[in-house]
């Protein structure tokens, strides 16, 4: 336990206590009905609550009668937030934009926008995430790394509040050995007690660290936190061989938090329902998708006031189920996490694969391929970019590893590249459809 931490703990309580606790008794209640799950009453309440703040102070759902069900408010996209900010935007708030916090998310799908949220949800979103985090061990106060592409008067975190939080900002816009080889001294150095990390940066961290058997026993990681994209088993393999422990797989977004955590080394998602309704609806449509159906992510947020978000499509796709305890209370689970609706390719047959195949075929190439991303033009048409020495691989076997998933009339057209750039977000892409299906 280091003294920062100690220092940093002792200060939240004591201010937060001060103030009447309020904040750890969010957090407590967040962690208990994560793990106990919700009533039926509470759902139906929080519902019902957000649904008549929106319909009674906002424009855009003005013409909604309070008493409607759920399934009566439309469905949501980002693109549709941008063309409606204005009359979403709460009367409450009007004109007291600036007093507002801002929730911006990268635009790594091509529709880049910000969110407004009042003082009640950000602390709400605080607490999400150190309630996620301590029912995995964390404990507060901890120094973290946060691996990100940071971009200087964009999302950089100012010295007053990077000390404050006891965050290391780790920047990840280069991912090459040598700049792996600084990524590993300064969490070194710093004595970076937490990694959070995307999938792909951590899958990059434990390949380097494998590879030159960097020696990480004067490291002081305690815990690894994976958000973003899904974690391939091989990562996830390689963090308990180098660390001696499990990493977290988390998923969520910048704009409403948490959405669900992995607890306990579950591979199943556990959802907080506490703060979020979750709908699984299908691809193709707004109809509820079948149980354990592949089906878009769609978020309803209970606790943003000032822009509220009812149906929320994510632009993520999974499966969810939802069931009822011997005590009658709510437990929400995702069973698998696709990713973003761009990212899932379909064989040649129509069935939709996961990211987790195209991360694994490019774990297994690993000193043959540095990068590779697989592109779906077409119902059977694919396209391969390739970042490697052309005279040192075999392209048919490549070729061959990718086609075993895609079907064996898959048509791969083999480009070779440079570079496989990281996005802005801080994620790099494996996988990307381009089809109309």
């Amino acid at each position: 336990m280091q003294a920062g931490e100690i220092i940093r703990r002792s200060a939240f309580n004591t201010l937060d206590f001060v103030n009447g606790g309020k904040l750890n008794q969010l957090k407590e209640v967040n962690k208990r009905e994560i793990v106990e799950g919700i009533t039926s009453d509470y759902e139906q309440r929080r519902l019902n609550a957000i649904l008549a703040y929106a319909s009674r102070h906002t424009a855009f759902y003005s013409g909604f009668d309070r008493d409607k069900e759920l399934q009566d408010f439309p469905v949501m996209t980002k693109m549709d937030y941008n063309e409606n900010r204005d009359t979403i935007l709460s009367d409450e708030y009007l004109g007291k934009e600036d007093e507002l916090f801002r929730l911006s998310t990268s635009g790594s799908t091509g529709a880049p926008f910000t969110v407004l949220c009042d003082d009640g949800k950000m602390n709400r979103i605080n607490m999400n995430f150190m309630a996620v985090m301590e029912l995995n061990g964390f404990r507060l106060g901890m120094k973290r790394g946060e691996f990100r592409v940071w971009i200087k008067g964009r999302n950089t975190i100012s010295w007053k509040k990077s000390f404050k939080n006891n965050l290391v900002m780790i920047d990840i816009s280069n991912m090459g050995d040598e700049a792996l080889a600084g990524i590993c001294e300064k969490i070194r150095k710093e004595k970076i007690q937490v990694l959070v990390a995307y999938s792909s940066a951590l899958t990059a961290l434990c390949g380097y660290i494998e590879r030159n058997s960097v020696d990480i026993s004067k490291w002081a990681v305690e815990m690894v936190f994976s958000m973003g994209e899904a974690l391939p088993q091989a990562t996830y393999d390689a963090v308990k061989r180098i660390f001696g422990f499990a990493p977290v797989r988390s998923y969520g977004n910048n704009e409403n938090g948490f959405i669900a955590i992995q607890l306990y080394e579950e591979e199943r998602y556990t959802a907080d329902l506490y703060n979020f309704y979750i709908e699984i609806l299908k691809l193709d449509s707004d109809e509820p998708a079948e149980p354990g159906e592949l089906g878009r992510i769609v978020v309803t947020d209970y606790y943003n006031k000032a822009f509220p978000m009812i149906r929320y499509d994510t632009g993520d796709t999974g499966k969810y189920e939802k069931v009822r305890d011997s005590l009658g209370r709510f437990h929400g689970y995702f069973t698998e996490i696709y990713g973003r609706r761009g990212s899932i390719l379909y064989n040649t047959k129509g069935e939709p694969l996961s990211i987790h195949v195209f991360m694994n075929v490019l774990l297994n190439l690993e000193g043959i391929v540095h990068q590779a991303k697989c592109i779906q033009w077409d119902e059977k048409r694919y396209e391969l970019q390739i970042n490697a020495e052309r005279d040192r691989i075999d392209e048919k076997a490549v070729v061959d590893s990718y086609r075993r998933y895609l079907g064996e009339d898959a048509q791969i057209e083999v480009r070779y590249v440079d570079e496989i750039p990281v996005q802005a977000s801080g994620k790099r892409m494996v996988c990307e459809n381009r089809w109309k299906k």
